[in-house]
């Protein structure tokens, strides 16, 4: 009898709202597919936090539910939000608290336009678009500093603020230079200096003396206003873009579009200094409108899982996965209803595996 297989890793994971835990069962699947294939296993830690475990017991996070997390090597995010449940439960009680306090302030987004997968513009060839978007995830327009004044009275009065440190832009932008320098060596800085002189201003600050560190990239900086309109007219001209919170945010929702669908968008939130876990998760919502009809693309979730794969190291893993979404993919067999088809989740997650074991 076979001696059992030791966990090489062990991975939190947070199902979530709606169909955050179907897709991110079927990505557990494929993964561990993909690690068993060369003799490694992960140890999956399935954690209740809710919505629905919100309601139960008052909390969407534990109160030792950070240390639990500190435990794990990395953390996997299906979704968060319901629509009877508000975001400041949610997202701010979850979401964006770990992102900061776990310093993931490296949140990684792909674009890729896969072969097979049709782009909503015109005369789009496989792999024109290829896009890795370096977004700062801690800090930024959603920096927690604000309030509201006089509620409820005609001169009810709300402040927003952004924090922007030259600390946060120079780390996430060497970051991207560092992931530049892996790619087409090109890098553009998302920026609105034009009109947010002070936060954007130091942004550019920042931008221009980092660059310097890397004279063998090639560095520019766009608007962001620019940027959206070149994301549709001339995505292939994109590399490596470093962006802030709320533009990085608002640009890969635009970049995933333009790539065939959200539901193959993949995102990681790197700590990359590894003092805390990085999470991993698809880039669209607990989308309650079709949650529990078995028909959401969970290749997002599945490409999420390829990034944690690499992130641990298990590089040879991640890229048979990638392998085999993309064979699945040019193949066009299996479709789920947001890429024209009528697979169910499941169905697509059986061809992925079909395809890693082909």
């Amino acid at each position: 009898m076979a001696a059992a297989q030791t966990a090489t890793a062990r991975i939190a994971v947070i199902g979530g709202d709606g169909i955050g835990p179907e897709v991110i069962e079927q990505a557990i699947r494929v993964a561990d597919a993909a690690l068993q294939r060369d003799g490694i296993s992960y140890a999956w830690h399935r954690l209740p936090w809710s919505s629905d475990f919100y309601k139960k017991t008052g909390a969407i996070v534990p109160d030792d539910g950070w240390d639990t997390l500190k435990q794990h090597d990395a953390v996997f995010l299906g979704a968060v939000g319901a629509p009877d449940v508000p975001d400041t439960v949610t997202v701010h009680g979850l979401l964006l608290p770990m992102r900061r306090r776990f310093d993931q302030y490296v949140n990684l987004r792909p674009a890729f336009l896969f072969d097979g997968v049709q782009s909503p513009l015109r005369d789009k060839a496989p792999g024109s678009i290829d896009m890795l978007v370096y977004r700062e995830n801690t800090e930024g327009e959603y920096a927690p500093v604000g309030g509201r004044l006089y509620p409820g009275t005609p001169h009810e009065t709300a402040v927003q603020t952004s924090v922007f440190t030259r600390r946060g832009c120079e780390r996430i932008m060497r970051a991207a230079f560092q992931g530049a320098r892996q790619r087409r060596k090109k890098v553009t800085s998302i920026t609105k200096s034009n009109a947010q002189v002070y936060s954007m201003g130091l942004w550019d600050e920042a931008f221009r003396d980092v660059s310097r560190e890397f004279p063998d990239v090639e560095a520019r900086s766009l608007l962001v206003d620019a940027a959206a309109m070149d994301f549709v007219r001339k995505p292939e001209a994109f590399d490596v873009i470093v962006a802030s919170n709320l533009f990085g945010d608002i640009l890969t929702d635009l970049s995933a579009i333009v790539t065939g669908s959200v539901g193959l968008a993949a995102s990681a939130n790197i700590n990359p200094e590894r003092v805390f876990p990085s999470m991993f998760e698809p880039v669209h919502g607990s989308a309650p409108d079709i949650a529990g009809k078995g028909i959401a693309n969970p290749l997002a979730a599945i490409l999420s899982a390829k990034l944690m794969l690499d992130h641990l190291g298990d590089v040879k893993s991640a890229a048979a996965l990638h392998r085999a979404v993309a064979r699945v993919l040019k193949d066009g067999k299996t479709r789920t209803p947001d890429l024209g088809g009528t697979a169910t989740t499941a169905q697509m997650a059986d061809a992925v595996l079909a395809a890693l074991a082909g």
